[in-house]
């Protein structure tokens, strides 16, 4: 429990010493993807104990508005916990959805983020062309969501230095995808630097 609270701390100091932000000259806020690994409903009411202490930190669904802060916290992993949350007027998390919630019901307000998994939807791991069909595929994905204000991440994509990897990257880039998923922040931060 200390830990948690000199985190939480550690991040108040900063987001008032950046005057609002997480990171100094950049407002948009910083998203908090937070992946349950255990049973959702009772994990994420749990959790939503907890950000409700930090009410000017974390962005606020509250009666049909969402209210920006400095962090949008996003709630992925085990599904049980979206039953918990849609009963929710006020929270301070949103949830991940998949590819199955795009043009769904369920608006931006609730499902800010679309994530899926690479492999279950494309066959393509950036070697030789990229598929006319899959390409057509992702860059409708891609607008929809954006049309509907959700942002979109991959995760199972190839995460090997090399040239199947920034094949892959750069379909990814030309497609105005949102979020790359990788364990070499080093390789991405090179790889974006390159293609600006």
């Amino acid at each position: 429990m200390r830990g948690r609270r000199s985190t939480a701390r550690a991040l108040v100091a900063r987001v008032k010493a950046n005057h609002g932000s997480v990171y100094r000259g950049y407002r948009r806020p910083l998203q908090l993807l937070i992946d349950i690994k255990t049973e959702g409903s009772s994990t994420y009411l749990e959790l939503d104990r907890h950000l409700s202490r930090y009410p000017y930190l974390f962005t606020t669904y509250a009666h049909g508005r969402v209210r920006p802060g400095p962090i949008t916290a996003v709630i992925s992993g085990d599904r049980a916990a979206r039953t918990p949350m849609e009963a929710q007027s006020v929270r301070r998390a949103f949830y991940d959805g998949r590819l199955t919630d795009l043009g769904s019901a369920a608006p931006a307000s609730f499902i800010p983020l679309i994530s899926d998994n690479w492999t279950l939807n494309f066959t393509w791991l950036g070697e030789g062309p990229f598929p006319d069909a899959e390409r057509v595929k992702l860059r409708g994905i891609i607008a929809e969501a954006h049309r509907r204000r959700q942002k979109v991440r991959f995760w199972a994509t190839p995460d090997l230095a090399g040239p199947a990897r920034e094949a892959l990257w750069g379909e990814l880039l030309a497609a105005d995808l949102d979020y790359f998923n990788t364990d070499d922040l080093a390789g991405l931060e090179a790889f974006l630097d390159a293609h600006q």
